[in-house]
């Protein structure tokens, strides 16, 4: 699976340094990206937009005005 963006990339030669991944692990990641221009972050997916709840008409209060 290829890198999605510099920033990941970055993050997995940090967890091999570290020894949380194999070489071989970066190795195929790192070959599978080859040369492509990767942007500094990917921006996470937006959500979609919620209905608004209508506001509930106030009730009349008692020995106000009527309406005809």
């Amino acid at each position: 699976m290829p890198f999605k963006s510099r920033a990941q990339r970055r993050k997995f030669a940090e967890l091999l340094v570290k020894g949380e991944i194999s070489p071989e692990t970066y190795e195929e990641w790192n070959r599978e990206t080859g040369s492509a221009k990767l942007p500094e972050r990917v921006k996470p997916k937006r959500k979609p937009a919620r209905k608004r709840k209508r506001k509930a008409r106030p009730l009349a209060r008692p020995g106000g005005p009527s309406r005809p």
